[in-house]
Parts: C-alpha cells; structure tokens; sequence
C-alpha cells in the first residue's frame, strides 16, 4: 500500500529476516487503525513481531485496511486480522475482543491471551460553550472515555498474569492546555488519562497502563481544523521545541504550510515511535504515567 507523502520512514532494524524481535509471537489490538497515528503504530507493532488485530469503523475504510493488514503480513511475517466495529457502541468493543479470540486461541487447547492493547480510536469536536449540544457530547465521550473502557473491561479474562501486558491510551494535550471550544474533546482526554492512573493500579498484576499525549499530528483530523483553532494553536506551535519546520528534510507539503503555522505538525511515526516503546519488555517500570509525544508542546510534570 503506498503510504501518505507526509509519512517519513524510520528504519527500526526489526524486520523479519532479523531474527528475534522483542515482541514476537504476542498478540494486539490497534483500534482505530486504518489511517494516522493508528496505522504508524500497527507498523511499529508489527516491525517487533506482534500479530495484530487491526479495527476500523466506517465502510470506506475497508479496503485500506486490508491493505495494511496485507502489507504488514507480507513485510513482518506477522498475523493480522480486521475487524470492522464503532468503538462508541455498546457492543462494538466486545466484538473486537471476540474477534481477536477466535482468530488467535490455541486451536487445542482454546487458550487465548492478549498482550496488547492500544486504545487509539478517537473523534474529536470544537464548539463554544454555548454550541455544545447533548448529541456531541455522546459522541465524543462514548468513542473516546466508554470505547476504551468497554475494550478493556471485555479483555479482562484475556490479560496476562505477570505484568507483561501492555495497555496504552492516546490521550492529548488537549486535555491539559484548556484550548476554547474543547469542553468536550478535552475533558474526553482528561477521562482517559485519569482512567489510565485507575487501570495502572487495578491491573498492577496483568499489564502497565499508560497514556501519550500527542499535539498537532499530521493526519486527516488535523488538516480538517478551522482557521480560528489554528490561530488559537499557533502560539502553542510557536513555543514547541521540536516544531521548527527544516527546509531539505521536512517535505515541502509540510514545511510550507508548517511556516505558516509556526511550527510543524508531527509525522504519524514519531508518535507511533513513543507507543511502540512503551509496548517492550524494557518498559516494563513504566505505569499510571502520561508519556509525553508532542515536540515539547507540553511538558511532564
């Protein structure tokens, strides 16, 4: 599948003819995975060895999953499997569980475990306080705080028993810089993080739990924003240490509007890159935390 002209290649030396990879043989769920940060991330996943159920929502989305899902196959020598399922149903994050179990038990023993979790399906909405009306604020929060609350809930029998499980959240910097017209979209974000610090101690023994939170990304979802968000984020933009668009390395369809906008958006990959690395054994003292994926647009605390 031919790859968005934004998207930069990051080799991760992890191919399959590489020999062990550190997440081989493991089993994840990418929500959200057919485009942007989801995409990238199942890329990471896959480079490491980790099979993968792949979940998107709208009918024209099916064929580029399929095409993801092939070229992750072909390339990594992983298992992939679709499935089509909204996220803010009641009933979607349980299918996509129940999907994964099927294509992936033990065909004896019907054992199934679930190593990985990556909670990045998501909708975004900006209304001033007086345009928000009840029909968005359910959109949001469903997708956002109930999707991945139900994924996780319906995978509890699956998790593993010795802290090896993987469970991370994309949250946003939305949820802590307090940008005008996200009441909703921002307190979506506050939830899952304030989830995650939850998740971090009731699934101590399963899995970590733990949130990035990116800023400006280059996908769909940002390229849609109004030109009153964008000038709203422009200062924020302004004081992000890694958003200085570079003349010669950034592709000239990303460095011309990033001057405009002070400062670059960042690529799908180096988000991914943040993801990926708390999925590794190594992060494995690495709980209740929100990562931060943002260029430095908004520093830990």
């Amino acid at each position: 599948m031919s790859r968005p002209t934004h998207e930069r290649t990051f080799s991760t030396n992890l191919g399959s003819g590489s020999g062990q990879r550190p997440l081989e043989g493991r089993v994840g769920i990418v929500t959200g995975a057919s485009r942007g940060i989801g995409a990238a991330t199942a890329r990471n996943l896959a480079s490491k060895g980790c099979n993968l159920v792949l979940n998107y929502t709208s009918d024209s989305s099916t064929k580029i999953t399929e095409d993801l899902a092939s070229e992750l196959q072909s390339e990594y020598g992983i298992k992939t499997v679709i499935v089509q399922a909204n996220m803010g149903s009641e009933t979607g994050p349980k299918h996509v569980i129940e999907v994964a179990k099927n294509n992936f038990k033990h065909p004896k023993t019907d054992k199934f475990q679930l190593d990985i979790i990556i909670n990045n399906a998501g909708v975004a909405g900006n209304k001033l306080i007086e345009d928000v009306d009840v029909e968005d604020f359910a959109r949001q929060y469903n997708i956002n705080v109930r999707g991945p609350l139900l994924l996780v809930q319906a995978a509890l029998p699956y998790l593993p028993h010795d802290r090896s499980g993987r469970i991370v959240n994309l949250s946003s910097v939305s949820s802590s810089l307090g940008y005008k017209t996200q009441s909703i979209y921002g307190g979506t974000k506050a939830a899952l993080e304030a989830m995650t610090r939850t998740w971090s101690r009731e699934l101590a023994e399963r899995a970590t739990v733990n949130a990035v939170n990116p800023g400006p990304v280059a996908t769909d979802m940002y390229s849609g924003t109004d030109e009153a968000f964008q000038a709203q984020n422009k200062p924020h933009i302004e004081n992000t240490p890694l958003a200085a668009p570079r003349k010669g390395i950034d592709p000239e369809e990303i460095y011309e509007p990033s001057v405009k906008a002070g400062g670059r958006p960042a690529y799908s990959e180096e988000v991914a890159g943040v993801i990926g690395m708390l999925c590794l054994p190594e992060a494995g003292w690495t709980t209740g935390s929100v990562v931060c994926a943002n260029g430095g647009m908004r520093f830990s605390v």
